[in-house]
């Protein structure tokens, strides 16, 4: 099962990194495989973001998602609802001095056979969207 996880420490309040990171409009500011993205319904717990991201070749992937938890400024959590993969990832917030410790997780379970074919290509998208948590810190500090 492909997972991948970055634990980074940002310098600012659990809620403004919380108000950022739950935003899926920012995504494409700081998740460069992100080519579009719409708020389709909801907040909170139950809203549901449809998403492009970027595939071989360049070509659009459909990735949208459904926010599962919604805890300010704790947890947020979401589960891919389309695509050839559906990963579910997770963002725990705590304190840490005069910032916040965020820790991304990713994970996909992949039948044998997309296993065999895309484990590959999937490990390296899931380590370089947790990676891409570095960029998130650049734009809330900067």
């Amino acid at each position: 099962m492909p997972a991948a996880t970055n634990k980074v420490t940002i310098g600012r309040s659990a809620e403004d990194v919380f108000a950022f990171l739950a935003d899926g409009m920012n995504a494409q500011r700081w998740r460069s495989g992100v080519l579009d993205i719409a708020l389709a319904s909801g907040s909170g717990a139950g809203a549901v973001y449809h998403q492009g991201v970027a595939g071989p070749g360049g070509r659009r992937i459909a990735a949208d998602y459904e926010v599962t938890a919604y805890e300010p400024p704790r947890r947020y959590a979401f589960r891919t609802i389309a695509g050839p993969v559906r990963p579910t990832g997770e963002f725990q917030l705590e304190p840490d001095g005069e910032g916040t410790a965020v820790t991304f997780q990713l994970s996909a379970e992949l039948p044998f056979l997309k296993r065999l074919l895309m484990g590959g290509m999937v490990q390296k998208t899931m380590d370089a969207e947790t990676q891409a948590l570095t960029r998130a810190k650049a734009i809330l500090e900067g």
